[in-house]
């Protein structure tokens, strides 16, 4: 089995899955009343400049302000499109095949400039701007002024002037046929990047990219023009769109949809864009749920728990910190048969793939530490980095993997662009605010034990002779067992009756309250 996509159109939500040897390596979710907006096209209005960071807050009509750096302002258009042409090693523009144009390392080398923002933008002032990443956490949505319009296998760049050729595309033959080919064409002012898709095209099918991006240009030139802002002048299609002109290829066998009005729409969008692929869409009319027939639903479930086995017995452990994500590789259950460095080597190698499903499955972005079961011997270490390379080699996102250590460790970078899965499908825990720990029940009764001993230091004599103390129902249970001594000594140093109460099951596992008989609360 080669590559599936399977779609399940919900009530309030469309999640694709895609599949490879029927495991789970992308998953994508869409929300109908909060559809992405990568892509989409903005004229907006800047309204705070800051010399101090490079950078300006521009209004686009979001509930955020959108930020854009001084580097990605398109005064400054020579170094950034050299940026993004050198080996034209993007595969394209927004949308979920590479959903940021311009690599976000190579951006950060040329955000600085001789300009200051303070002399490129001013308060009020209105810029054209395309989102290139999703509002994150507290985070505005990041914008650039230097426009790309993906097509199904080019796309153009308005102010650009070069013609790139996809790093994915490796051979040098097709690499200068297809540019041959694109410059054949009668091009409008611009640039342009074919993308993977445009191997072994031609002429009619850049041809028919290039009337329609161009047309797209012209339009969003006119509403900028006539619009006020802030005002949206493009928005980016629906994912069933951008799976179809994105991910939609001849390496997917099939392409499976639960729902008979979706199905129809994506038959559409496949018979415009892709007509020789539409045998491979069909509908799934099954009783059992399509992600469930699938094993989809199993994956995702296992894609937001912390540790993942190896079949080997071996595991992963995967944590997310507020600068980076670590990955630990354990042996867990696996001790090998003789040698122990070929067991370690084994294990390693294993989790490669794993953890480079882990990565694509979960989106995960920013800095990431991989660390290794240590190895001895160079040459594994060497042979566990050449996998793990390989291994992301098909991964769509830009990746930047530094030297495998000494030590097992690997360093690598992953462009972040939207909300990683357990962003996108989990919220804090109100209970252990995000940390998943709580406290233990003696530290949490040792802390109430000093609450009382204040509260009734505060108080008068004649506050009452009693403290009632209501706790979770798991720490009542504590106190009238392990915690009971504790509880006693505490009325006997107190000379009052300490009572013990229990809230309701879904009270605040550490909240507790502390009354004195008459008195008042804490």
């Amino acid at each position: 089995m080669g590559k599936r996509i399977v779609v399940n159109a919900g009530i309030t939500e469309t999640r694709v899955g895609v599949q490879e040897g029927n495991l789970l390596t992308e998953l994508y979710v869409e929300r109908h009343r909060h559809r992405s907006i990568v892509g989409s096209v903005y004229k907006g209005v800047v309204t705070n400049v800051l010399p101090g960071m490079q950078a300006a807050f521009v209004d686009i009509g979001l509930h955020k302000d959108a930020f854009l750096y001084a580097g990605d302002y398109t005064t400054n258009l020579g170094d950034y499109a050299r940026a993004m042409l050198a080996g034209a090693d993007e595969d394209g523009g927004p949308g979920l095949a590479d959903p940021d144009t311009v690599d976000v390392e190579e951006t950060e080398r040329h955000r600085e400039t001789d300009v200051p923002i303070e002399d490129l933008l001013r308060k009020g002032q209105e810029v054209l701007v395309q989102v290139s990443k999703e509002s994150l956490g507290t985070k505005g949505a990041r914008i650039t002024s230097f426009i790309s319009l993906p097509g199904r296998y080019v796309v153009y760049m308005p102010q650009a002037r070069h013609v790139g050729v996809s790093r994915r595309i490796r051979d040098e033959q097709e690499r200068d046929r297809l540019r041959a080919a694109l410059r054949g064409l009668p091009l409008p002012a611009g640039g342009f990047i074919l993308r993977t898709n445009a191997e072994g095209k031609g002429d009619a099918e850049f041809a028919a990219d290039v009337e329609f991006l161009s047309r797209l240009w012209a339009q969003i030139q006119s509403r900028y023009e006539h619009g006020q802002a802030p005002a949206v002048l493009h928005e980016e299609g629906d994912l069933i769109f951008r799976v179809v002109r994105d991910l939609f290829s001849p390496e997917v066998d099939e392409f499976v949809i639960d729902s008979k009005e979706v199905y129809d729409k994506c038959l559409g969008y496949v018979e415009t864009l892709v007509p020789a692929l539409a045998g491979r869409v069909r509908l799934h009319d099954d009783r059992q749920p399509v992600f469930e027939a699938f094993g989809i639903e199993k994956d995702i479930e296992k894609a937001l728990r912390r540790r993942v086995w190896l079949k080997s017995g071996g595991y992963i452990v995967i944590d997310h910190t507020e600068a980076l994500v670590s990955i630990d590789v354990n042996t867990g259950k696996y001790v090998g048969k003789r040698d122990f460095d070929q067991t370690v080597l084994k294990i390693n190698l294993e989790a490669v793939g794993e953890v480079v499903r882990q990565i694509r499955l979960r989106d995960l972005g920013g800095i990431i530490i991989i660390d290794f079961i240590d190895m001895e011997h160079e040459e594994h270490r060497e042979q566990v980095e050449k996998a793990l390379k390989k291994a992301l080699a098909g991964d769509k996102a830009r990746t930047n993997v530094l030297q495998i250590s000494e030590l097992g460790l690997v360093e690598m970078t992953r462009k972040r662009v939207r909300q990683d899965l357990r962003g996108l499908l989990s919220t804090g825990c109100p209970t252990c605010k995000g940390s998943g720990v709580i406290k233990a029940d003696a530290t949490l009764a040792a802390e109430i034990f000093r609450a009382v001993r204040a509260k009734v230091a505060a108080a008068d004599e004649a506050g009452g002779r009693e403290v009632v103390v209501r706790v979770h129902p798991d720490l009542a249970r504590h106190l009238e067992g392990d915690g009971r001594e504790g509880l006693e000594r505490l009325a006997a140093s107190l000379g009052r009756k300490v009572t013990v109460q229990a809230m309701p099951p879904h009270a605040d596992r550490e909240g507790y309250e502390i009354r004195l008989r008459g008195g008042g609360e804490a």
